[in-house]
């Protein structure tokens, strides 16, 4: 085992868990044994929200240019951790190195954000009739907590840490139990950069904390990011708990190509969104629907598909299961009359033959009723739909029941400003493979991709990680009584 067992983060502190159960923590790139994680009970919980209840008072009433000054070291640390954090990342997770710094400089950009917060959350006073003045203020919550995937070890968890907590809450934050290690260290790096003991803690766990965090009377606000089924539980039982809570589920994004679409572009474009992060995101082209005849555009797209090898600029997938899974669908489809243009079953590295990899897979002549086009297979995989018109294409992209992202490819303006309007999607992409909006523009997609009002990072997120506060004043008594008094 590389690296010790991993610990709960308590009030500043790493912890044991109370639980002796344990789970072995695995890194898909060569099937060798990192750690083992806690799974943590619902005693665990309470010792961190009672953490975190105690902290509020103080660090809620630390003035808000103060509180991000944390955030400013933080994000420095960041930027001299870099090459540890993704190095973490790639071994617990199986991306690339390069995709895993990417990751970490997404990190910096969500810190930055937050130091912006200052400027953005100053109210509003008004003077509404002579003598008496209106004002709103942003008031932090309370106890917050953050559920998180494994695809991104880094990334979501930062998509709430900074914002949340700068915005004056405390924070219990619950990895995945698949990549538990990069939280482990943003939380040393949160407590170097200053950030006082027990507003930011960690229980390690499985569904037994999830469902803890979604009961607990003291959790004011509940974040979650991971598949729809999972999410559609989650705010459920949080929300019939009376909490805030906004859940992150899947994704079908599809990717609709003209023919006027240059092709070499779109080529690189499409196969970066199928096969980045070995597909295992949520932003990632899972589906193609090419309009007319697009029969070049999917040669070259095959042809960029190739150049990503798995073990060299192709990660792993996160464990044996999701390869099984995924491996899964291409035969499937296989089976069902679709063409496999680019297979990438049974992928093995030399040196690395325990690690779980998939490669680039391009599967052509997909039909809308098929698994590969309906379901989120979370791999490197693109499922190509034909249609001869703009129309049929938005009515396949349409009727999937998530709505997370869509992209079209082409050089008429006006028809990308008809897909923008007609696409059933929060974020939508022209000529982009992965149409993530940059800060201070929220991440967040619609109908079965996202669950509760408001989206988890940017200016949306202030409204979910706060509660606004009007206050009238007057200080005239000369003014008399009238209909304001």
């Amino acid at each position: 085992m590389k690296y010790s067992p991993t610990q709960n983060f308590i009030n500043g502190k790493f912890i044991d868990a109370t639980s002796t159960k344990s789970m072995e923590v695995i890194s898909p790139i060569d099937g060798k044994l990192l750690s083992k994680v806690p799974m943590s009970n619902s005693k665990d919980l309470d010792n961190a929200v009672a953490a975190a209840k105690a902290a509020f008072p103080s660090w809620s009433k630390t003035p808000i240019k103060e509180r991000v000054q944390v955030f400013f070291r933080y994000k420095s640390l960041l930027e001299k951790n870099l090459k540890e954090l993704s190095d973490l990342c790639s071994e617990e997770n199986g991306k690339t190195y390069g995709e895993s710094a990417a990751e970490i400089e997404k990190c910096i950009e969500l810190t930055e954000f937050a130091t912006s917060l200052p400027q953005l959350v100053t109210g509003e006073i008004l003077e509404v009739s002579r003598g008496v003045e209106c004002r709103t203020e942003h008031v932090a919550l309370g106890v917050v907590a953050s559920i998180v995937p494994f695809n991104f070890p880094s990334m979501v968890p930062n998509w709430t840490i900074p914002n949340a907590i700068a915005l004056g809450n405390c924070m219990i934050l619950k990895p995945s139990e698949k990549v538990p290690l990069s939280c482990a260290k943003i939380a040393m790096l949160l407590k170097e950069a200053g950030l006082p003991d027990g507003v930011f803690n960690i229980v390690n766990g499985d569904v037994e904390i999830v469902e803890a965090i979604c009961d607990h009377p003291d959790i004011q606000a509940v974040s979650f990011v991971g598949s729809t089924k999972v999410a559609k539980i989650v705010y459920q039982r949080s929300t019939s708990n009376y909490k805030r809570c906004l859940a992150l589920g899947g994704a079908k994004n599809h990717l609709m190509v003209l023919p006027d679409a240059i092709p070499t572009m779109t080529a690189q474009n499409v196969a970066a969104s199928m096969s980045g992060c070995a597909g295992q995101r949520c932003m990632a082209a899972s589906a193609m629907i090419g309009v007319g005849n697009i029969d070049h555009i999917v040669s070259a797209i095959c042809e960029e598909a190739k150049k990503n090898i798995p073990g060299e600029n192709l990660g792993a997938v996160i464990n044996k299961e999701s390869q099984e899974r995924i491996e899964k669908y291409i035969t499937e489809a296989e089976k069902q009359g679709a063409k496999i243009l680019v297979d990438g079953r049974n992928a093995k590295v030399a040196g690395k033959e325990n690690g779980t990899y998939v490669g680039p897979t391009v599967i052509d002549y997909v039909t809308p009723e098929m698994s590969v086009a309906k379901e989120e297979i979370f791999g490197p995989v693109i499922s190509i739909m034909r249609t001869n018109t703009v129309d049929e294409a938005l009515l396949i992209e349409n009727n999937n029941p998530y709505g997370n992202a869509a992209s079209v490819f082409t050089q008429n303006g006006g028809m990308a400003r008809y897909i923008i309007e007609k696409a059933s999607a929060g974020m939508i992409g022209v000529n982009v493979g992965v149409p993530v909006p940059r800060e201070p523009f929220s991440f967040g997609g619609w109908n079965e991709s996202k669950f509760g009002v408001g989206d988890i990072t940017g200016k949306s997120s202030i409204e979910f990680w706060t509660k606004l506060k009007k206050s009238t004043t007057k200080w005239n008594p000369e003014a008399g009584v009238n209909w304001m008094s």
